[in-house]
């Protein structure tokens, strides 16, 4: 898409949600295992979807399960990615009418999710702190130019001058979750640099003019990024994250927030804080509203014990959201225990 073709797309929220639901539709159209899973973790997310999309995911689960079934017996080799084949046989020990759609609820300021599929999904990144948030693209890990991402593409195209892909999202953990990847031919490691945060920033700006609920957000290395190939996670929803919420000290309320925040509506003054944390190899996260840069330097992974119930504290947690993989701690979890896990990613205070 040209740029033009690029700003309709965000015109809307009615017009994004027409696309993203269009694309899930093809991809069920042309099957397969990998298709599947993206299909049903993304639909897991809208009921309404998920119920019109219900019975063809369902034969499509029941063809796999049978093809599989009938290779397992035979001793034949299943060429399928083991990530995937994972997932599936976890689907099929409970059956696919287990399966259960994303919840979420509130505790106190927070957000806390139930996210069934997402449970199923193998880690990739260890909790080890990497010794550098800055490290070199690597052609042989997984990134964004295996031949197999194109089946995962929302677009591609150009903008704001520069060639642009979006995905979705294969385990998504907010609505309309996509991973946009600027420029990926130039295969850049996952380093925000000075121009990359304008260009997220003119994108944010510029689509939030008709669609104020588009945001978008980024893990450095050691902030639980997973892919060491840049990309920013892009969503769009109908509600604040928590760490939007006015009554934060960082949002001029008066209520201190359990790591520090920092808050721009300046990109030359952002770009400076975040060129700051680069050269001190300081793990962060951001998020890009079309408001304003909220910026989350923290403890790097590894540096911290992580909660029980967590499998990582990325951009999203540390927006205060919080997701869980099984019903105890969907319950249990309250905001005095969201807040001290928050606390223990927090840096020592200076």
């Amino acid at each position: 898409m040209k740029d033009k073709e690029t700003l309709s797309l965000f015109a809307s929220r009615e017009k994004f949600h027409a696309v993203f639901e269009t694309g899930l539709e093809r991809m069920l159209d042309a099957g397969g295992l990998n298709l599947f899973i993206l299909v049903c973790a993304n639909a897991g997310f809208d009921a309404p979807l998920f119920a019109r999309l219900r019975g063809r995911l369902q034969a499509e689960y029941a063809t796999l399960l049978s093809d599989f079934q009938q290779s397992f017996r035979d001793g034949s080799r299943v060429a399928e990615a083991e990530d995937d084949l994972l997932v599936f046989l976890k689907i099929a020990s409970i059956g696919f009418d287990a399966l259960q759609l994303t919840r979420q609820r509130f505790a106190g300021p927070w957000e806390i999710q139930f996210n069934h599929l997402r449970s199923f999904r193998p880690l990739r990144s260890s909790n080890q702190a990497p010794g550098s948030i800055h490290q070199p693209f690597d052609e042989h890990a997984f990134h964004f130019n295996k031949p197999f991402m194109m089946q995962e593409s929302i677009w591609t195209g150009e903008l704001f001058d520069r060639s642009v892909s979006l995905f979705y999202n294969k385990y998504p953990f907010v609505d309309l979750h996509a991973l946009l990847v600027p420029e990926p031919r130039a295969c850049r490691p996952q380093y925000l640099e000075r121009d990359m945060h304008e260009f997220a920033w003119q994108a944010v700006r510029t689509w939030g003019a008709g669609l104020p609920d588009v945001r978008i957000a980024y893990n450095a290395l050691g902030a639980f990024a997973s892919v060491n190939h840049l990309h920013l996670q892009l969503f769009i929803r109908d509600r604040l994250l928590p760490v939007e919420q006015p009554d934060w000290v960082h949002n001029g309320g008066e209520r201190p927030y359990p790591v520090a925040c920092r808050v721009f509506d300046d990109v030359a003054q952002a770009g400076d804080a975040i060129e700051a944390l680069n050269e001190g190899n300081q793990a962060y996260n951001l998020l890009y509203t079309p408001e304003r840069l909220y910026c989350l330097p923290r403890k790097k992974q590894g540096e911290f014990r992580l909660a029980s119930w967590s499998n990582g504290f990325s951009w999203y947690e540390l927006c205060g959201g919080m997701i869980t993989f099984n019903q105890t701690d969907y319950a249990g979890l309250n905001a005095d225990r969201v807040a001290a896990e928050l606390a223990r990613a927090a840096l020592p205070a200076s």
